[in-house]
């Protein structure tokens, strides 16, 4: 009996022994695909900033060019307005002169005044101007003037012609950039389908926010670090709570707080916009980070002082440069979804030494 107890036991033990055995290799196993997962992921994250980061190049190009045309449309339009208003001067001047030579034609003056009516050959013109010379200082100040609004007018128009030779490059150009940028984008796109197949199990989903959230971090205190000495004078944000500036125009989404993989949690919000819509400074400060950053794509990182951060992720292009002042409501970035992701949107967080802050008590929604 007890030989049969005993090889109960030690057969229980064995299947113990191989159930422990085939559990730990499933966790190896598990472990050993969210590693090749993680590793893949990896690569195609590099793919991404590459693509991403000739994206932003394109991008950037292409608003400075919707900015100068904007500019020179507005140069046109301010031309033409003078050049009406040198014609409008030109008529008026045409009037007051034939009074003038009416008058002296009228009191006695016949041999110039004719000489000015009977003109058959519009070359004659600065001849008789010439031989008119004599008559009195207001009649030859009117011509002098009415001569310098031809040239002004000339000038005008010369500058028109220049101007909208201009708008027909840059327009071209645009038309380029746009193209460039299409293809660029539809580049973007394969890379940001193989990731989303690279990384299936929720456990590599939560190592990957985690591995983000940790970049983030040691970006965020390598920037304090250089911050840290440097001479600069903000007041931060403390007396500013829900009169601060919204960051872009869009949908918002107040996750703050909220699970967002597992027992990771939301940081911050989400605002939904337009691809190219200007990210603003939600107050005065100075660019600590500018870069791209795995997971968050091109990010700005402004300091406002007092411990006070502000961050904007998901960027499509960054305008300004690490240690750039920027003031309240300057464009710092056009809004994308850079870092991977499927629409265009702008993270943002507000950070107080370090820790998050509900981002949706600051500002004036």
């Amino acid at each position: 009996m007890a030989c049969l107890f005993f090889i109960c036991s030690s057969q229980l033990l064995s299947q113990e022994k191989s159930d422990l055995e085939s559990i730990q290799k499933q966790i190896r196993d598990k472990k050993e695909q969210i590693r090749k997962q993680l590793s893949e992921a990896k690569k195609l994250q590099e793919d991404l900033k590459k693509i991403e980061l000739t994206v932003a190049k394109t991008a950037k190009s292409l608003k400075q060019t919707d900015n100068q045309i904007d500019d020179n449309q507005k140069q046109q339009a301010e031309l033409l307005k003078q050049q009406q208003e040198y014609l409008d001067a030109l008529n008026q001047q045409k009037s007051e002169l034939a009074k003038q030579v009416r008058s002296a034609y009228m009191t006695g003056n016949y041999d110039f005044a004719k000489m000015l009516l009977n003109q058959q050959d519009a070359a004659d013109f600065e001849r008789s101007i010439t031989y008119y010379q004599y008559l009195n200082k207001a009649r030859k100040e009117q011509i002098d003037s009415f001569r310098a609004l031809v040239e002004e007018l000339k000038l005008v128009r010369a500058k028109l012609i220049d101007s909208q030779t201009e708008l027909e490059t840059l327009k071209a150009q645009q038309i380029s950039q746009q193209s460039v940028l299409k293809k660029q984008l539809a580049s973007r796109q394969v890379t940001m389908s193989k990731l989303q197949v690279s990384i299936e199990s929720d456990e590599a989903k939560i190592a990957q926010l985690q591995i983000n959230e940790k970049n983030l971090s040691e970006a965020l205190a390598k920037a304090q670090q250089r911050a840290a000495q440097q001479d600069v004078s903000l007041i931060g944000l403390s007396k500013l709570k829900g009169k601060l500036l919204l960051p872009a125009k869009g949908t918002l989404r107040k996750m703050f707080g909220r699970f967002r993989q597992g027992q990771i949690k939301w940081k911050g919000i989400v605002i939904y916009g337009n691809s190219g819509d200007d990210i603003k400074a939600i107050h005065d400060g100075k660019v600590l980070y500018a870069d791209w950053l795995r997971g968050f794509g091109l990010v700005t990182v402004l300091d406002h002082g007092d411990g006070f951060m502000s961050l904007y992720g998901h960027n499509q292009a960054l305008l300004k440069q690490a240690g750039d002042t920027v003031k309240t409501g300057e464009t710092v970035a056009l809004l994308g979804q850079s870092g991977g992701q499927n629409r265009p949107n702008l993270y943002f967080e507000i950070r107080h030494k370090g820790k998050p802050v509900n981002p949706v008590s600051w500002l004036r929604l």
